[in-house]
């Protein structure tokens, strides 16, 4: 039996983002994904 697919995204990973954006005026978010998953958020400012 295989294994379920990874959650592709989740409450935590949502604060995380919404933390980001609300945190910035100019610039860029970035979502970096592995199999399916995120593994990392970038935050550049301008």
């Amino acid at each position: 039996m295989a294994a379920p697919p990874p959650e592709p995204w989740s409450r935590d990973l949502e604060q995380v983002v919404r933390e980001a954006l609300s945190s910035i005026r100019f610039g860029t978010v970035t979502l970096v994904v592995q199999d399916g998953r995120v593994i990392q958020v970038d935050k550049s400012e301008k």
